[in-house]
């Protein structure tokens, strides 16, 4: 197999510093480096589609969960920022892709929905995005994608429990 980037910076630094264990720095490299990689090459079809991965990511967060959501749950949902996705929000609506619906109580709060043509383009796109991001996993088997797949939701759990408060 051929050796990764991440392979040859451990080796370096086991010449400096022999004794150092350089093992977080495995697992925390790579998935940097994937992280950075697949964020280059993952974002191709939306791309072509005219959206960017956040706006992508609204979109698919009130189609999944099917109803009328804050600009507040959408920014939990997708880790963003408040700012960020009202500039967002501001973004798809103007491409009508989103409705905007203020509170029947509270004239502060709006409630985001898909229009039809917001629909229609995350349920052609999202195929077309699973098929291109299977093709960038390829060269891993299902079973290791299954296992890595376990292994990253170990990962996860384990940092949103040490860090989840921490970004709040």
């Amino acid at each position: 197999m051929t050796e990764d980037i991440v392979a040859g910076v451990l080796r370096q630094w086991q010449q400096v510093h022999p004794g150092l264990d350089t093992g977080p720095m495995a697992v925390i490299g790579r998935l940097n480096r994937c992280s950075a990689l697949l964020q280059q090459a993952s974002d191709a079809p939306l791309r072509r589609a005219g959206l960017t991965r956040p706006e992508f990511d609204i979109l698919g967060t009130l189609r999944r969960m099917d109803r009328e959501l804050t600009p507040g749950r959408i920014a939990r949902e997708t880790f963003a920022s408040g700012a960020a996705v009202t500039k967002r929000v501001r973004q798809l609506e103007a491409r009508g892709l989103i409705a905007r619906r203020p509170d029947d109580r509270d004239r502060r709060v709006t409630h985001l929905s898909l229009t039809d043509d917001g629909r229609a383009a995350i349920d052609r796109l999202l195929p077309e995005q699973l098929r291109y991001e299977a093709a960038l996993l390829n060269g891993i088997g299902d079973q290791r994608q299954g296992e890595l797949s376990d292994a990253l939701g170990e990962l996860l759990v384990v940092l949103e429990g040490r860090l989840g408060s921490l970004l709040d």
